[in-house]
This record gives C-alpha cells, structure tokens and sequence, in this order.
C-alpha cells in the first residue's frame, strides 16, 4: 500500500486472532487539537504577572498561580468550550486570591468611589516626565493601589476589554469603568509625586 501524503488519511488492515475478515481503521496524519490544559498553559506567564502585582511576593504568586491551575483543572467540565478561555483563567485566578485573603483573615481594601476629582489634563512638562519614569516607580504606584482598582488597571493593560474586566470581577460594566477611571487617576497623580 503507497504512504499516505501528509494531511491524508490512509486506512490500515487490522487482523484480529478470531475473525478472517480484515477490520479497518482510519489513521491520519494530522495532529490532535490541544487539550484545555495545554491550551490554558498559554496563559501561564499573564497570569502570574497579575498574581505577582496583587500578591506583592513571588513565592505567593507561584502559589496563587498553582491555586488557579489546580482550580481550572478540576472544573474543567464547567468551561464552555467556546467562551473565552484567558477571562475564564483570570476570573478564577481573581477568585483564588480572595479565597486566600478570606482564609488569612485578610481584609482587602475596598476602593472608596467618591475619592476621586475629575480627569485633570496633563502640560507639555508633565507628560515628558512620564516618559523618564522606570518600571520599577509605575510598579510601585500600581502596588499603591486598593486591590479592585489594582485588578481592573492590570486587566486593562493586559487588553481585556470592560465587559470582559467586568466578568472577571463579577461587577457590571458601569463599575468596571467608574474603578477605571478612578484608578487611571490615582495612578496619574502618584506618578506625578515621583521624582
């Protein structure tokens, strides 16, 4: 029998002990779709850079991380397949650190929704100051943030859009933008004060 080209199916006799007739079977060449584990291992790195911004410790946010794997894994069967798998692993990533932080008798700090002026607009001088600022001042102004304002600016960043940040975080939509618009301006104003 000729090889099969790749992408070709090819059928292969079986001979099985009890019976003279041939039993087929259909083998291809192409490989299997990846399964919901491999799939969500994609998402590993992100992940982990939001546990490591909530936690403040590396060591925490590997555990966070391996909370929410171990989580995703044995509720497998509640994933749609065709929903979104990186908002389902951040949702539950967000799930893992609250459930710590209740079992640490942590008490997280929730934003105050009035605290925030209206949007300021920024000089000339003010914005070629941000340019100069590292990683390290916008990592220590994020770190600054309440949780839920840190949650929705780091989803932001990552490219979640509002509905979706706002099904992460089990709010509506209205709030989602209310703690993004408050946190953006948090934000501005502490990397203002840096040096």
């Amino acid at each position: 029998m000729p090889a099969a080209r790749a992408g070709e199916s090819k059928v292969v006799a079986m001979f099985p002990f009890r019976t003279r007739r041939p039993k087929l079977a259909v083998v291809t060449d192409e490989p299997a779709a990846p399964s919901l584990a491999e799939r969500a291992l994609d998402h590993v790195d992100e992940l982990y850079g939001l546990a490591r911004h909530l936690t403040g410790s590396a060591g925490d946010a590997e555990d966070l991380v391996q909370d929410t794997y171990a989580r995703a894994l044995a509720g497998s069967a509640s994933f749609i397949p065709d929903s979104n798998l990186r908002a389902w692993l951040f949702r539950i990533l967000r799930n893992c650190f609250i459930d710590r932080a209740r079992r640490a008798k942590i008490v997280l700090e929730l934003p105050d929704e009035v605290d925030v002026a209206p949007p300021e607009t920024w000089g000339a001088t003010a914005l070629d100051q941000l340019r100069y600022l590292t990683a390290s001042e916008v990592g220590a102004a994020i770190a600054m943030l309440p949780v839920e304002y840190r949650l929705v600016i780091l989803l932001d960043v990552e490219g979640f859009s509002e509905a979706e940040i706002a099904d992460i975080a089990r709010c509506a939509p209205g709030t989602v933008k209310s703690r993004l618009s408050r946190a953006r301006a948090r934000l501005r104003a502490a990397l203002k004060e840096s040096p």
